[in-house]
């Protein structure tokens, strides 16, 4: 055997123990996991099948939900397959029929999600988005000039791009153009930081701002048969979203950058000064033609989902459009279309079998919450839940699929108003600041190479940002969301 064999041999011997170690390891950092989700799943069977009052199709609807949860919170399965499997389960088990689960695909939720990412693409394939955002950064002076302008740009964004990755994958190039003109390395890192948290925090300013408002308002519907207009929702969110954006945009200035470098000079060049190309026209145009008829539902009857979709339509017309429709469909996100269609037949799965009705009984009934009469008391823990559910379910859609449904038959048992309830718990749930799995949008900028924000950074910054976004609830209920009429 010749030398260079031999050399060959012994790297072909390093990659295999190199590629078994790589395995050891991925399989080492499984085994918890899979041992707690073993172990939660045990306890989940014996809960669901040693009381009474529950019908066995009840009781396996429950067993479904719980095992569902668990693999959402302890697997790094993707959470739509799981959402999948589970309603196939039910589907095989007699807890839904075939046209309950075929139905949910052809939900307006569905519908709505579908032509708002088609939006979302046009703006972003016309660089609407991106000329807006280097227009106005482009405006900054200095480092604290420069975040407060950005976080006036980033709050409109949630009611064009209907997904938090969208618009994190949007902001990014910008990011990296402006992070150039930054010198100090924290100062980026802040920057880093600041866009992620001010697409997440501003989520609550519109209906469309992420897919778990839109399963959430179909649940209500389903459950409490109220419903929330985007009017509504506008009048509600908008003020919050503005007033807790600007707060976290400050606590990030105090907690990470001092006075010198707030006042760091800054040159940002903004990349596209020419007028507004045709394609960006006509989509702002049809932007603020749709944002019109939204506001204006009442008025006119047409639905949100169906303006959405005329627009989609108007925007992917051959000839008029701003871009093909092939392209249109690549914009959507599939995946997550296909899991909130799964959620939506899990949540009605949960209604018709009364295993909602069970869970309130058996979970909030132990805190005698479901007998409490003090609003105050129901404020505080529906907040703190709402607030810390992120920590165990770390998907968006996930936290509403899961809680909404609970806490709206908790409102009905309370007798009380059922759209507060929901609009409080959604709010709660679209703060995920603590750790950057909670979002893909925070593991976009986390993932910005030697500019991004550790861990570590956005742990101390949910150790403020949670304190105040719990004390903005409670001032916010007390004044703004009375005075409008959104009370319990």
């Amino acid at each position: 055997m010749t030398i260079s064999q031999k050399h060959q041999n012994h790297n072909t011997i390093n990659t295999q123990l190199n590629r078994f170690l790589q395995y050891f390891r991925q399989s080492s950092r499984w085994q918890p996991k899979l041992l707690l989700a073993l172990f939660l799943t045990s306890i989940s069977s014996v809960i669901v099948f040693l009381p009474d009052g529950l019908s066995i199709q009840g009781r396996l609807t429950v067993f479904v939900f719980l095992l569902t949860v668990i693999l959402w919170s302890t697997t790094s399965i993707n959470a739509g397959y799981i959402a999948l499997v589970s309603v196939l389960m039910l589907l095989l088990t007699g807890g839904i029929s075939q046209e309950d689960f075929f139905e949910s695909l052809g939900s307006d939720v569905v519908w709505l999600m579908i032509g708002a990412f088609v939006l979302g693409g046009a703006v972003k394939q016309t660089g609407l988005a991106t000329r807006l955002t280097q227009a106005v950064a482009a405006k900054a002076h200095n480092v604290s000039s420069l975040f407060w302008l950005l976080t006036t740009v980033l709050i409109p964004l949630s009611f064009l791009i209907p997904s938090t990755s969208g618009r994190a994958a949007v902001t990014h190039p910008i990011f990296r153009s402006v992070a150039n003109a930054v010198e100090e390395k924290r100062t980026r890192r802040a920057l880093a930081l600041l866009m992620p948290s001010i697409i997440l925090v501003s989520t609550i300013a519109s209906l469309t701002g992420a897919g778990s408002h839109l399963v959430a308002k179909d649940l209500l519907q389903e459950i409490s048969d109220k419903d929330i207009s985007f009017s509504q929702w506008l009048l509600y969110g908008l003020p919050f979203g503005i007033v807790a954006s600007y707060t976290c945009c400050w606590v990030i200035m105090r907690l990470f950058l001092d006075k010198k470098s707030l006042q760091q000079k800054l040159d940002v060049e903004c990349l596209q000064s020419t007028p507004l190309s045709v394609p960006e026209r006509k989509t702002l145009l049809i932007v603020l033609l749709m944002l019109a008829l939204w506001l204006t539902e009442k008025w006119h009857g047409l639905e949100i989902a169906t303006v959405t979709i005329i627009g989609a339509m108007i925007l992917t017309a051959p000839y008029f459009g701003v871009m093909k429709w092939k392209d249109a469909v690549k914009d959507v996100s599939w995946n997550l279309i296909i899991f909130v269609g799964a959620t939506l037949v899990l949540g009605r799965a949960l209604i018709s079998s009364g295993a909602s009705e069970w869970i309130i009984n058996h979970v909030f009934g132990f805190s005698e919450i479901d007998s409490t009469k003090s609003h105050f008391l129901i404020l505080v823990l529906l907040t703190i839940i709402s607030l810390t559910s992120h920590i165990y379910m770390t998907s968006h859609t996930a936290r509403a699929a899961a809680l909404v449904p609970p806490l709206l038959y908790l409102a009905s048992s309370l007798d009380i108003n059922p759209v507060a309830v929901l609009f409080l718990g959604t709010l709660g749930m679209d703060y995920c600041l603590t750790f950057p799995v909670s979002s893909k949008a925070l593991m976009v900028y986390q993932d910005a190479e030697e500019d991004g924000f550790k861990p570590t950074d956005l742990l101390r910054l949910s150790s403020v940002m949670i304190v105040v976004h719990f004390a903005l609830v409670l001032v916010f209920y007390y004044t703004w969301w009375r005075w409008v009429g959104l009370s319990f």
